[in-house]
């Protein structure tokens, strides 16, 4: 498989999708298949939303076990980075907005692992790949659709 179609997270999400998978294939599975059982029972088919909307639950249930089974299939580990003079995985970084003078601290994931609203940015993301491997003290300039932004690392922990 390509490095590309890799999903990097840590073993703590990878953790979560295995239990998330074992969850829907036991309980929710049983419990969609009560569902499509208990529709079928009220008769013509034709004419029977429960049992249509039993179908269309089973339907997205099995959509979302392939997807974590892909993504399960497809894992790369990655390691916290140990080194605490520069940016990396798992660090948590707090940043000044040049142009803003604001401040803000980030923690740096794998893809699978991001969520900007929580201060959880992306290796992969303009933002992650702009501070990447960068030293306190240093400002780095971000790629962004509003423009190139200027940051000025203040901290990064580990």
């Amino acid at each position: 498989m390509s490095k590309e179609s890799r999903y990097r997270m840590s073993a703590e999400r990878l953790d979560e999708l295995i239990k998330r998978l074992e969850y829907l294939q036991t309980e929710r599975e049983k419990e969609v298949a009560e569902q499509i059982k208990e529709a079928r029972s009220f008769g013509d088919l034709s004419e029977n939303s429960e049992y249509d909307e039993a179908k269309n639950e089973q339907g997205k249930l099995y959509s979302e076990i392939a997807e974590i089974k892909m993504l399960i299939e497809n894992a790369e580990i990655i390691e916290k980075s140990e080194d605490t003079d520069k940016v990396g995985i798992g660090s948590k970084v707090t940043v000044r907005d040049l142009d803003l003078d604001e401040q803000e601290t980030y923690e740096i994931v794998g893809s699978q692992e991001a969520n900007p609203m929580a201060g959880r940015i992306s290796d992969d993301s303009p933002f992650g790949r702009g501070l990447f491997g960068h030293r306190v003290g240093e400002i780095v300039d971000v790629e962004a659709p509003a423009g190139t932004l200027k940051f000025e690392i203040l901290k990064i922990e580990k």
